[in-house]
């Protein structure tokens, strides 16, 4: 029986494993309020590109501009009394060289001017930190990016633990994967990181960048990151994905899936065997079966390197039936 065989070789396969990974990103914001009020403008709508420092929305001010007035107000009236004492104490020095006044005199004059200076750098100290306090109720963006989600309306009334929006600025993200225990004395810096899609096609590669010291106490796993890139923005914050660890590569033969049968749970393979007549013959072998990859099998035991393997018509074959091998 005329049949197509492969000849098996050996290939080089990756000793790797999958795991769900999380993306995240060092370049992305959760814009909180650093004050309580009232929303009275939303000045951005989510998707929207914003620069670095772009108003966001408006936290109600005016009970704080009116607290920054009366300040300013205080320092002002300070600043009167600063000026009249400051001409208290010099006409007490011009009254004590003459010998008119008494140095104790002169000596309250100077303690009241320290006094009204002192109350002066007070009263500025509290103005600035009142007009800082102001700015806040402007929320703006830390640096350019892309305005997220929008969950609040005008008239809600926010705190600082409100979330507002977010800011991610596109460019690279990182992979949080959690390795099981079993594997941590496998993991080093540097190991191949692949992230795959759907279909198991790899979509990007990394290297390991970070193995955390500790394990998780929940889940016994061990964190390490990998950088990845996404100039293309198919990835997104947040997601979860595929990553596959590469742990080192072997080379072992493979076969076609079509050319491998299982029986009771157990894998076997037909091979074209010389004979000393110089005929073939097909024989059966029993194969231990590693990863797949792609359309073949791995084959760790059962069919070594150079063995023609049948690719064609398996069904109808026997163990020990003459086969004519084809390329």
């Amino acid at each position: 029986m005329p049949v197509k065989v492969q000849v098996a070789s050996p290939t080089p396969v990756n000793d790797a494993t999958e795991y769900v990974a999380t993306l995240k990103s060092r370049d992305s914001a959760v814009i909180m309020p650093q004050v309580e009020g009232q929303v009275t403008r939303i000045l951005v709508h989510s998707g929207e590109s914003v620069g670095a420092g772009a108003a966001l929305m408006e936290i109600d001010p005016l009970k704080q501009q009116a607290t920054v007035k009366s300040q300013e107000s205080s320092r002002a009236a300070q600043q009167a009394n600063l000026n009249w004492t400051k001409q208290q104490y010099e006409r007490a020095q011009g009254l004590y060289s003459a010998g008119v006044v008494s140095r104790q005199d002169l000596d309250q004059a100077k303690s009241a001017l320290d006094a009204a200076q002192a109350q002066m750098e007070s009263l500025d100290a509290q103005v600035s930190e009142q007009q800082v306090q102001l700015h806040y109720y402007k929320v703006v963006a830390p640096w350019s990016g892309i305005v997220g989600d929008v969950p609040v309306r005008v008239g809600d009334r926010v705190t600082s633990t409100t979330q507002l929006t977010t800011v991610d600025k596109p460019g690279s993200l990182e992979a949080y994967v959690y390795v099981p225990i079993e594997h941590s004395a496998q993991l080093k810096m540097g190991l191949p990181v692949q992230v795959l899609d759907s279909d198991g096609k790899v979509v990007t590669n990394s290297r390991i960048d970070f193995i955390s010291p500790q394990v998780d106490n929940a889940t016994q796993t061990v964190l390490v990151k990998a950088r990845i890139a996404n100039s293309n923005d198919a990835l997104r914050q947040s997601q979860f994905i595929r990553a596959r660890i590469v742990w080192g590569t072997h080379n072992n033969p493979e076969v076609p899936m079509l050319a491998v049968s299982r029986l009771a749970g157990q894998y076997f393979a037909f091979v074209a065997e010389p004979q000393n007549s110089g005929s073939y013959v097909a024989r059966q072998k029993a194969l231990t079966i590693g990863q797949t990859v792609g359309n073949d099998y791995e084959v760790l035991a059962g069919i070594k390197p150079g063995d023609k393997v049948i690719v064609s018509g398996t069904q109808f074959l026997l163990d020990g039936a003459p086969v004519i091998p084809q390329s």
